[in-house]
């Protein structure tokens, strides 16, 4: 087995290395399992790309099909367990993946995807699978059980952005993100270089597509035991963390949000002092909510900003943060943060532009297969953005207003719609808020607000909610009209698809009334 899975299990035969909703396994059956899935990998054509997907719930085997894949000398592609069949075909055939690996819930979805792709083999778990998938434990009886040679290659996951601006384009897992390394016993030294691997059990949150819980994920190599949730349920991840004393985790705005939402009875229940370190990620935070947060779990908050193409530019402590509340924090090294204006010139400290950040490695952001959104991405060699509007004060804290994408032209005037999102965050009958540009025969586009009421059963007038923000902002910066919806789309790392937003608007004729 893996020398750190036969470390530990000699360190502690009674300790559980990974655990999910079904089953509770030790180091030593881990490292078992991650051999076969290594052999079996290893002994696979997969082309010279060398990929294999995994499109599949958070569960121990994706943890272990991620893992095996590590070690077997593939690059992992993880595939968005939401996607329909001809989507996930698209991955599979722009990543060049050869084995497909699916849990029951994307079992059915899986072999389509297959079949579109062409890719041969789909392997998967779970009760009452579909004709053409392999079942995972007939897949691996067929495995050599000896350890696999530690002189192999480490091979980065490749990602898939979320396709905002057209279909998902693929990145290598940056080499800030990734421990790299000419051999995978180099590799395992870098993992032992990150700060969760001084830590004890990993509490797995989020969905293992992406970035965060992935790397996460990959510390158990490092010898940090896991416990992986399966959607999120947010009493239940304060029920993992009293029961297995876990000290570290992932998180995402969303995921505070409701957490907080939970009655205090509950919240009280449960001991979460156990937490030591909370790296919060994909998306900016409400200032109340990561506020109360810090309250409610103490100053183990550190907020992560970037994006899967590059890794994490800008960090903060809750410390930092406290004192500098709604920074995503200095940025760290390679990177170094400037705006620019319109002709691409920095900006003084405090006058908002185009955030950008130049990479002292040289590297910049790469798309593989795309470059044209490559080269859109950069400014000069190295210096790149990641499409926000933003500001860096006197001591280099960076603060997030937009995106680029998002900007409103009404008029001939620059609108930015975080503005009136956050003012209408602070309305106390809004749960949730997003603001877009709409079509208008006059000003050519109007900013028009979609709000989540807290509670549906107390009418929230749309006049209302315009004047709440006229009273607050600017009149130009503040929707012109304002729909009562559900839901305003936010993926489960928080994000909004305005693009999306925008193009229902216009099928659907207009808000409704």
């Amino acid at each position: 087995m893996p020398e750190f899975a036969r470390a530990a299990a000699e360190a502690n035969p009674e300790a559980i290395a990974l655990r999910d909703d079904e089953a509770a396994l030790g180091w030593a059956e881990v490292g078992a399992l991650l051999d076969q899935v290594a052999w079996r990998i290893i002994e696979a054509d997969l082309g010279e790309a060398r990929r294999v997907a995994v499109f599949a719930e958070n569960a121990i085997q994706t943890a272990l099909a991620h893992l095996g894949g590590l070690l077997g000398g593939a690059s992992t592609v993880p595939v968005n367990f939401h996607l329909n069949a001809s989507e996930a075909a698209y991955i599979l055939e722009d990543s060049d993946s050869r084995i497909l690996f699916v849990g029951p819930e994307t079992a059915e979805r899986g072999v389509e995807a297959a079949r579109q792709a062409g890719v041969d083999l789909v392997v998967g778990w779970g009760d009452a699978l579909p004709s053409g998938v392999v079942k995972w434990s007939t897949w691996l009886a067929e495995s050599a059980t000896s350890s696999p040679p530690i002189d192999i290659k480490p091979r980065p996951n490749l990602l898939y952005t979320s396709g905002t601006t057209g279909r998902p384009k693929g990145t290598d897992l940056p080499p800030t993100m990734f421990a790299g390394g000419s051999t995978m016993e180099d590799h395992f030294a870098g993992l032992r270089k990150s700060p969760f691997a001084r830590l004890g059990t990993h509490l797995v949150v989020g969905p293992m597509y992406h970035t965060g819980p992935l790397g996460a994920m990959r510390l158990l190599v490092a010898g940090v035991p896991s416990v992986i949730l399966g959607r999120f349920d947010p009493e239940e991840t304060l029920r993992a963390i009293d029961t297995y004393s876990c000290e570290a985790a992932v998180m995402v705005p969303t995921h505070f949000v409701r957490l907080l939402a939970l009655p205090k009875e509950v919240r009280q229940r449960y001991d979460i002092s156990s937490m030591k370190l909370v790296a919060h990620t994909g998306a900016s935070c409400p200032i109340d909510v990561k506020r109360s947060m810090i309250e409610w779990w103490g100053p183990v908050f550190v907020d992560a900003y970037g994006a899967s193409e590059v890794g994490t530019t800008c960090q903060i402590t809750s410390e930092e943060w406290l004192s500098h509340p709604g920074s995503v924090g200095r940025s760290i090294p390679p990177f170094e943060a400037l705006v620019v204006d319109d002709d691409d010139d920095e900006v003084a400290a405090g006058v908002e532009g185009r955030l950008f950040f130049r990479d002292t490695t040289g590297r910049g952001v790469i798309y593989p297969s795309d470059p044209v959104k490559t080269s859109e991405a950069h400014i000069a060699p190295g210096v790149f953005t990641l499409g926000e509007i933003g500001y860096i004060d006197e001591a280099g804290f960076v603060f997030i207003t937009d995106r680029f994408s998002d900007m409103v032209v009404s008029g001939g005037v620059n609108i930015y719609p975080a503005e009136s999102e956050q003012i209408l965050l602070d309305h106390p009958g809004i749960a949730d808020a997003a603001c877009i540009g709409v079509p208008h025969a006059e000003m050519g586009e109007q900013l028009h607000a979609l709000i989540v009421p807290k509670d549906p059963a107390i009418p929230l007038a749309s006049q209302e909610v315009i004047d709440y923000c006229r009273d607050r902002l600017s009149h130009y910066k503040c929707p012109r009209s304002a729909e009562i919806v559900d839901d305003v789309g936010r993926n489960t790392m928080g994000k909004l698809n305005k693009r999306s937003l925008r193009d229902q608007y216009v099928a659907n004729g207009g808000p409704a009334t």
